[in-house]
């Protein structure tokens, strides 16, 4: 990114912070109170206080943490280490490790089912998804799907995971009851990122080769649309009617209008932006900046950074890490 950018970014935020405190509280039935951001480079979780916009706790992981997902209840975190193979599970109430759960050899993505309380881990080395019971800590069933599995994403009636698919150019659907996949539909370059909307009719994949995003419906599972972003695109987050799409090489977030599916503005944010969440409530999108350690704000409104959160060392935070 542009150097004049970046430093544009940065004084963008510095005279919204006030606006952003006050901000953070505006819907407080709906909006998430906590941010957990994996740090790969340092090995640990912090977590954020979305009210005052500051680390409140940081828990040792350990084997370079990337994928997140929280539980239905938000008791607990679901936290993927690739280099240990773990997934690491966390008291959230209580910020500490409640139990470590060996995985194969390259556990990535990860998502937690909605009601059902078990957790879905993409093994980018195995092709597969583990099935786990967090409780037990045993691994309940191994679902081959395609190759260097990514992001994964529940859709919210809980019937189907899927998968990004990323060395196949492909998502997976696969069959929450049976276990197994029943569909592969192909997508762009490399996706990795994958976000299904809160109706259960859309899924988007961040293609980071073809530097696009494709829109699947999920009915007739089929591609309905190509939308270039910025380059190397990382992750898609939904809210007020739009798709934010982290572009890690651009240094911005892309906003594309869910209608129209067309890019309507291009937001500057810090340096290798990645992981990308929006609270319920639609009104903030969080985005990790991994080059410059930093939880970003953006106001879903009005398309702009309007404060930032000091977080660990390489900041990654791949998948859902809000509660």
């Amino acid at each position: 990114m542009a150097a004049h950018s970046h430093i544009a970014a940065r004084l963008m935020v510095l005279a919204a912070v006030v606006l952003a405190a006050g901000a953070a509280c505006a819907d407080p039935a709906t909006a998430p109170r906590e941010a957990f951001v994996t740090n790969q480079s340092s090995s640990t979780l912090s977590i954020v206080d979305l009210a005052t916009f500051k680390v409140s706790a940081e828990i040792d992981i350990g084997g370079k943490p990337a994928g997140i997902a929280i539980s239905g209840d938000g008791n607990q975190a679901f936290v993927t280490a690739p280099e240990g193979n773990e997934l690491v599970v966390v008291d959230t109430a209580r910020r500490q490790i409640a139990k470590r759960i060996k995985m194969l050899g390259g556990p990535l993505g990860v998502a937690a089912h909605p009601t059902r309380g078990w957790v879905y881990v993409a093994d980018w080395y195995a092709h597969q998804i583990s099935v786990v019971d967090p409780v037990t800590g045993e691994i309940n069933a191994k679902i081959s799907v395609g190759e260097s599995p990514s992001g994964l994403a529940v859709t919210p009636d809980g019937r189907f995971v899927l998968s990004a698919d990323r060395d196949s150019n492909a998502v997976s659907f696969v069959d929450v009851e049976t276990n197994k996949r029943v569909a592969s539909v192909g997508v762009g370059d490399r996706p990795f990122g994958i976000t299904i909307d809160a109706e259960g009719k859309r899924a988007y994949t961040a293609n980071v080769r073809s530097n696009d995003v494709s829109v699947l419906d999920l009915e007739s599972r089929s591609v309905i649309a190509t939308v270039p972003v910025g380059r190397r695109p990382y992750a898609v987050a939904l809210a007020n009617g739009h798709a934010f799409v982290s572009d890690q090489y651009a240094g911005t977030v892309s906003v594309i209008n869910t209608a129209s599916l067309k890019v309507v503005e291009t937001i500057p944010v810090g340096e290798y932006p990645e992981g990308i969440a929006a609270d319920p409530s639609g009104s903030f999108v969080y985005v990790a900046c991994w080059a410059d350690n930093v939880l970003m704000r953006i106001d879903a409104s009005r398309h702009s950074v309007i404060g930032e959160a000091e977080v660990g060392d390489g900041p990654r935070a791949f998948g859902l890490f809000l509660r």
